[in-house]
């Protein structure tokens, strides 16, 4: 009998972000006869799933970082033959007590941003990119979703390339497919605009509504539906009352399945000022969705260049993200699904001439 390796697949909790999204489809899709599974929850009282073939781990730390010693017991009692972390943050952490692991133990890390965006945002701390320097080149390989944060991985932090390895995030067809069957009422003629992530100043999700006067001008019934729960949520909603649109916009929440916002969709919306490779953005594309999206890392672009029913805005603004969706919209309106380029989108039109840059 072939002896199968034992995974230890490291993340704070289950539930909420993109990361610990990408975790629990990848605890879902490993073999059980390849793979001895253990999912470590650091900062979780109660597991949440029941993923068959998973030993689920939680460690109850109120924050990642007091969780080093149940950390490392954990691992020691485990002994895995190799260590998947997956969110910068716990990745230092782990990092800092590999000396400690038991002999052989190899240590993957999973990069969830793009280092030079992360590093230019005043919410971290100073000692962040020297985090990042010191620790990232320890580890076994340090996963990244795209080739543009590859090539920005090691042009910021000096890590040599074949330390990285560029894997690209898995996506949820099947629950994608299954949505389908009962979908979201949407409510309202439309157009209807989709917008999913963590309520965060990162995402835009302000931008976005900043945006939205602009459109409505142009299209008086489009609505807005986010969904997504975070820090910035009483400040949008203010901010959605001060603009005049509670009638034009839903905040959902946090939902299990947003799949089943996508059949209602006329067009998906990325309003992020800094992103990796986010898992929202590859659920639309793979649901079929029409894609407006702000120029967020190098992964995005990549991603979305001259792609047939996406439109990439030139820039990150409210002003150009408005443009953006209006002329996505008048081209679903009359069918012209064409590739629009950069020079398409002139910020300097006056099609919307009062948001600010």
């Amino acid at each position: 009998m072939i002896q199968r390796l034992r995974v230890l697949l490291l993340i704070p909790h289950l539930g909420g972000g993109g990361a610990e999204q990408v975790t629990a489809l990848l605890a879902k899709g490993l073999s059980r006869d390849k793979y001895d599974l253990h999912l470590g929850l650091v900062t979780a009282t109660e597991a949440i799933t029941n993923e068959a073939g998973v030993t689920i781990h939680t460690l109850g730390a109120s924050r990642v970082r007091k969780g080093a010693f149940r950390l490392l017991r954990l691992v020691r009692r485990v002994k895995p033959d190799v260590v998947l972390s997956g969110m910068a943050h716990l990745n230092f952490l782990v990092l800092l007590l590999r000396p400690f692991f038991p002999s052989g133990t190899r240590v993957l890390v999973r990069q969830n941003g793009t280092v030079s965006a992360d590093l230019s945002f005043a919410d971290l701390p100073r000692y962040t990119g020297l985090l990042y320097r010191l620790l990232y080149r320890h580890a076994d390989r340090v996963i990244c979703q795209s080739q543009a944060m590859a090539r920005d991985m090691a042009g910021v932090l000096g890590i040599e390339e074949d330390l990285i390895a560029v894997l690209p995030n898995p996506v949820d067809l099947d629950g994608i497919r299954a949505a389908a069957s009962n979908p979201y009422e949407w409510t309202g003629p439309g157009p209807h605009l989709l917008a999913v992530g963590r309520l965060s100043r990162e995402k835009g999700f302000d931008l976005l509504l900043e945006a939205l006067p602009a459109v409505r001008k142009r299209f008086p019934q489009a609505g807005l539906v986010i969904a997504g729960a975070g820090p910035e949520d009483a400040a949008l909603k203010t901010e959605c009352r001060l603009l005049g649109l509670e009638a034009a916009v839903c905040f959902a929440g946090q939902m299990e399945n947003p799949y089943v916002l996508f059949p209602g969709a006329t067009l998906f919306v990325l309003s992020s000022r800094r992103e990796g490779m986010p898992n929202a953005l590859l659920e639309a594309l793979a649901g079929g969705l029409a894609i407006v999206a702000l120029p967020s890392s190098g992964g995005v672009i990549e991603l979305l260049r001259d792609r047939p029913g996406t439109w990439l805005a030139p820039q990150i603004s409210a002003k150009a993200l408005a443009i953006s969706m209006i002329c996505a919209l008048e081209a679903l309106r009359t069918k012209q699904l064409c590739v629009h380029s950069f020079s398409l989108l002139d910020t300097r039109s006056s099609e919307v001439p009062a948001l600010r840059e």
